[in-house]
């Protein structure tokens, strides 16, 4: 195979380099060494800063030379490498990409599109032929099923060491803090991530065990990626672990569930049933007798509770495993 000329490997090198210096905050030479490195790109610490002199130089981009090791980032106002021929609709779907999956995808992920989503907020704003672009994100909202709650705080540093150990299949040292206020400090094997309403949840195993726990993110005081690596475990499912009500406090077990319900509270059974097995018999006129095989859950508990003196006569008969 045909070598690339030096002045081709330069010119993508630079390219690369552009590409990964962010507009927000700063980067240095170290980390986007790192970066280079893990796209492929074997050049020794010395050019990567070189080229980034030239750079800044040549285009709108700051260098913090107050304290080593120094910080790149693109001016606020700079154009940076901009994506011209994004269309409007390109534009809107990176925006919502951006607004709906800035906690379910790894941090350095999100930071290698960020060029892409302040090119496309910019199209929206510049462009006179996006105006119906920029409205639609006033003209949708996904609204709360139940109260809704503020996001809880998550220390810094936390969300991009889970979602980097995460994608990277890397052990996981935590300090955590349980419900009940107990810390503990933990190695863990990342298994998933999953939103729950305005939390975080890891799904992991502890160093030692075989079974899988959820950790809310907010509850992490502090989380450093290993060195280590590990297989990931054959026999998990996120989606199955999800269908099992793991998040729903529950362990997996499926029951008959049946009971009785008043016909204005339970009118919306009929158009979002609880399984696909659901049965509504009419009892009279103000009650009717629902049965649906589902997973029992302090979750479905509480659900049950919700309706108060609506609901009545509520039993629960446990579905053998062989009928799951």
């Amino acid at each position: 195979m045909a070598q690339r000329p030096d002045s081709l490997d330069t010119a993508l090198l630079m390219l690369e380099l552009l590409r990964r210096i962010p507009r927000g905050r700063k980067i240095t030479t170290s980390e986007l060494h790192q970066q280079l490195k893990g796209a492929g790109f074997e050049r020794d610490l010395r050019t990567i800063q070189r080229q980034l002199e030239i750079l800044s130089e040549h285009f709108d981009i700051e260098r913090d030379e107050r304290s080593k090791p120094y910080g790149y980032r693109w001016l606020e106002r700079a154009q940076g490498l901009a994506v011209p021929h994004l269309t409007p609709q390109e534009s809107l779907l990176l925006q919502l990409a951006e607004e709906h999956l800035k906690n379910l995808l790894p941090a350095r992920l999100m930071q290698s599109m960020e060029g892409f989503f302040t090119q496309a907020r910019r199209n929206l704003g510049d462009s006179p032929n996006a105006r119906l672009e920029r409205e639609w994100p006033c003209k949708v909202r996904v609204v709360a099923t139940s109260q809704p709650l503020l996001a809880p705080t998550i220390a810094s540093g936390v969300l991009e060491a889970v979602s980097e150990a995460l994608y990277a299949n890397h052990w996981l040292d935590l300090d955590y803090r349980n419900a009940a206020g107990k810390r503990r400090q933990a190695r863990v094997m990342p298994l998933g991530l999953a939103q729950q309403g305005p939390r975080l949840y890891l799904v992991c195993r502890f160093e030692g065990f075989d079974n899988e726990r959820s950790l809310a993110l907010h509850r992490i005081g502090k989380a450093e990626v290993s060195t280590l690596t590990f297989e990931r475990p054959r026999g998990f499912d996120l989606q199955k672990y999800d269908a099992d009500g793991r998040f729903g406090f529950g362990e997996g077990r499926r029951i008959r569930l049946q009971f009785y319900i008043e016909h204005d509270a339970g009118f919306h059974l009929r158009e979002t049933p609880l399984s696909k097995d659901q049965q509504i018999r009419e009892v009279d006129d103000c009650w009717m007798e629902v049965s649906a095989t589902v997973v029992d859950s302090a979750m479905l508990e509480w659900w049950l509770r919700g309706f108060g003196d609506a609901v009545r006569g509520v039993s629960r008969q446990a579905v053998p495993a062989e009928q799951h």
